[in-house]
């Protein structure tokens, strides 16, 4: 029993391990110059192997066998946008509500100013109030709950691995990239094993972003 749970650990570990590979890949190669949809494509080809196959995908064995890839609206440019970050002077601590019934402890840490569409919005990216921490970024926008998850998505969750790309960075992150191609499910989209954080009330967009992660189909596209 010990070492199942040595094991899981680790697994999880390696899981979140190659996550943030694969955000990091993602980044370089940005940077690099190479163009966003074939970047995107890879990223998705790269995830979708990981809940193929991982001992920590979040789907469980009999959804692994049925699975034939995740559903995901096409590569849209006019999703990756500009945010600028406007730090708060005191962090507010609250109380993120999740799909468990249950709450997390976050404190909104900055507003990201963006325009998205011709419209102006905003988020508020979050860091988790538990030791060590990270930065959170979930939105629920005008798509769900009939084309994605109605709890909302996710753009990052540093602890786990996914990340975001810094654009100004002289004085700390000023500008952040914001690419709603890359939005994905919580774990919790996909069976009730799972219990997560979902988009407070102030995340959630009142304009459909029709761009990343779609609902997930079982056993998935064809």
């Amino acid at each position: 029993m010990q070492l199942q749970t040595v094991v899981n650990y680790l697994d999880l570990y390696d899981y979140r391990r190659r996550v943030l590979a694969l955000y990091r890949d993602r980044n370089e190669a940005l940077q690099d110059g190479k163009q966003p949809e074939t970047v995107l494509q890879r990223f998705r080809e790269e995830r979708d192997r990981l809940f193929a196959h991982h001992p920590q995908s979040a789907l469980n064995e009999e959804q692994k066998r049925q699975f034939q890839g995740l559903s995901y609206f096409p590569h849209n440019l006019q999703a990756c946008v500009e945010a600028t970050v406007e730090l708060r002077a005191e962090s507010e601590r609250g109380l993120a509500q999740t799909s468990g019934d249950e709450t997390m402890p976050l404190r909104r840490s900055a507003i990201l100013h963006f325009t998205i569409n011709g419209e102006a919005a905003e988020l508020s990216m979050y860091w988790i109030d538990v030791y060590g921490g990270g930065l959170f970024l979930p939105f629920r926008d005008a798509t769900a709950p009939v084309e994605t998850y109605g709890g909302g998505r996710y753009l990052f969750d540093t602890i786990k691995g996914s990340d975001f790309l810094v654009l100004s960075s002289d004085n700390g992150c000023q500008r952040i990239q914001l690419d709603f191609n890359y939005a994905y499910n919580p774990s919790c989209a996909y069976n009730h094993r799972w219990t997560c954080p979902l988009a407070p009330p102030e995340n959630r967009l009142h304009m459909p972003i029709p761009a990343g992660e779609k609902n997930f189909s079982y056993p998935g596209p064809k």
